[in-house]
């Protein structure tokens, strides 16, 4: 059982030679403002180890969180925010890859998808790298609260139904309330 209360922010790396190594990763993947830091937070029982920001697509950096010494939950920059420059979507583009290509300790990739919005082009992307390159991972929707039953239920089931999701697990989550904390723990369990 992971000790929670000893939690860390481990680095903030801007250069693929600061990715920390040799303990298994979780690594969060979404658009920007989708609610990785809220779910990280979640997770972790904190207010705010990890910053939300009101302003989407600040993160440029990978946050790693030391969690008991023994795992490591890897925050990436949220893709698809038009206000960054070119040269900025150019630098995190290259960053995230080569976190992606370059770590071979991804225990399982949790691919957020803001429920009110669905699959976006990137999100697409994403999953197919991933059906690709074999790395289990999990789909995530976020702010689940924010629909109501009907609306949630035909979101989730639009997730699971979709191709490039294939079979991965789906699971509804909000961070106001933690409908979907135990179920995110256990696919982390599960892979770890």
């Amino acid at each position: 059982m992971l000790n929670l209360q000893n939690t860390k922010l481990l680095i903030s790396a801007g250069k693929p030679e600061q990715f920390p190594s040799g303990i298994p990763q979780i690594a969060f993947s979404g658009r920007s403002n989708v609610g990785k830091s809220s779910l990280l937070n979640t997770l972790l029982n904190r207010k705010a180890l990890a910053r939300v920001s009101s302003a989407p697509g600040k993160t440029v950096t990978v946050n790693f969180y030391l969690i008991d010494n023994s795992l490591i939950f890897a925050d990436l920059p949220g893709y698809g925010y038009a206000k960054r420059s070119y040269d900025k979507k150019e630098d995190f583009s290259s960053l995230v890859d080569a976190y992606l290509t370059g770590c071979s300790d991804i225990a399982l990739i949790l691919q957020l998808v803001d429920l009110k919005v669905g699959l976006t082009e990137y999100d697409r992307m994403m999953l197919d790298w991933m059906n690709k390159s074999g790395v289990p991972f999990c789909v995530v929707g976020t702010k689940a609260d924010k629909l109501n039953k009907t609306e949630l239920n035909k979101a989730v089931s639009a997730l699971c139904s979709d191709k490039d999701v294939g079979a991965a697990p789906v699971i509804p989550f909000s961070s106001l309330n933690g409908t979907g904390k135990d179920d995110v723990w256990r696919q982390i369990t599960n892979n770890v």
